[in-house]
């Protein structure tokens, strides 16, 4: 049985970043934190929870849309352990009721997995204006098959988010959505502020990312982008060089009238983990200078890792580093009611995350410590 103190170089709790502080490991899990111990290991780096994504569209060559199995869903999972996202809201996009069904089964089937905390349903209830890459033979309006799977979902215990738009959506069945535990998420939208306003009232509690298909905030228009941020819900947003300039992500983080409510996705692909291409509706997607893209030329999802927007965060969007470990951990678990995966204390030691100092990766602490161990050993 593991019992033993350990001092990182720096320690982030899920809300703060502290110096000078061991954590003590019992039988394989966090369970304590004191004041730096003379007794304690000490390892390297700043030790984290590992991150939580809410929006995984794929990974490891795998796109939930073509295999919404619960096999797939751990492949995905796994593929994105690797680089120090520990838990995922697996994400289906707009496609046939019966690919979504099957998300639906394959999410209960997977329910307590290694990794994922429930499903994303991304459309199909949207505006065909701001679709995006989603087929628009699939595009519809919310329908009572929908909310069927959603009830199915919650009725096993189900973490679910669902993006869908105001203009989708009756405000009566948005109100439903809500009132079933579901996270409603606003996107994919060319609704206006006072439509975005509505919608919240009735019990919308997050945006799906922020700036990337919504009606934009213009001087005499809010619009869907200006709505959110004036808000108190959740938001996601993409950082990766290439969605969202680093200065307008900078810019929204500041402008939220209430702190921790802007959480990073990375609307990854299966190119993360996987091969540089993937087949989504018939098309190639291809990976290009960082950038997915669809026969069309527009953007196709994205290929980035939580450990790489939390990095570009802290160095181009301005972002402090704890409010980027913030927003890559605690503020998403709680959008979805989940807060104990993004804390530190009870986690188990492979959920627990070390970076170095200019935030790149190393290990999870149940392998670093596992080296340390056979380095002892062998010296």
């Amino acid at each position: 049985m593991m019992d033993l103190w350990i001092t990182p170089d720096h320690l982030f709790d899920g809300r703060d970043l502290h110096s000078g502080k061991s954590v003590r490991v019992h039988d394989g899990r966090v369970v304590d934190l004191a004041n730096a111990r003379t007794d304690a290991t000490r390892v390297p780096g700043l030790l984290t929870p590992g991150f939580v994504d809410l929006q995984v569209n794929g990974g490891g060559g795998v796109q939930l849309n073509s295999t919404p199995t619960a096999e797939g869903m751990q492949i995905i999972a796994d593929a994105h352990r690797t680089f120090g996202t520990v838990a995922v809201l697996p994400t289906v996009i707009t496609d046939k009721p019966d690919v979504i069904d099957r998300a639906a089964d394959a999410a209960i089937a997977a329910k307590g997995r290694q990794g994922i905390v429930g499903l994303h349903i991304e459309g199909p209830h949207i505006a065909m204006e701001r679709r995006g890459t989603h087929s628009p033979d699939l595009v519809r309006p919310l329908d009572a098959r929908t909310m069927t799977t959603v009830t199915r979902l919650r009725e096993a215990g189900v973490s679910v988010m669902i993006t869908l738009a105001p203009e989708a959506a009756t405000l009566e069945q948005i109100d439903q959505l809500a009132k079933l535990g579901a996270v409603v998420s606003l996107g994919h939208t060319d609704a206006t502020a006072e439509m975005m306003v509505a919608a919240f009232k009735a019990g919308a509690s997050c945006a799906t990312h922020l700036f990337n298909a919504m009606s934009p905030m213009v001087g005499r228009a809010p619009g869907a982008v200006g709505a959110v941020i004036n808000s108190t819900c959740y938001s996601g947003i993409i950082c990766d060089g290439h969605h969202v300039a680093d200065e307008m992500v900078g810019l929204a983080i500041r402008a939220r009238p209430v702190s921790d409510r802007m959480f990073l996705v990375s609307d990854a692909m299966a190119t993360v983990g996987g091969p540089e291409h993937f087949n989504l509706y018939g098309q190639d997607i291809t990976l290009k200078e960082g950038r997915l893209i669809n026969a069309e030329g527009s953007l196709a999802g994205a290929h980035v890792t939580q450990v790489e927007g939390v990095k570009r965060l802290v160095d181009h969007a301005g972002t402090s580093l704890e409010q980027a470990l913030r927003m890559a951990t605690s503020i998403p678990s709680e959008c979805i009611g989940q807060p104990e995966i993004g804390r530190l204390e009870g986690r188990t030691i492979a959920d627990m995350i070390l970076l170095d100092d200019d935030l790149f990766l190393t290990g999870n602490l149940a392998a670093v410590l596992g080296n340390l161990k056979r380095a002892a050993a062998a010296g």
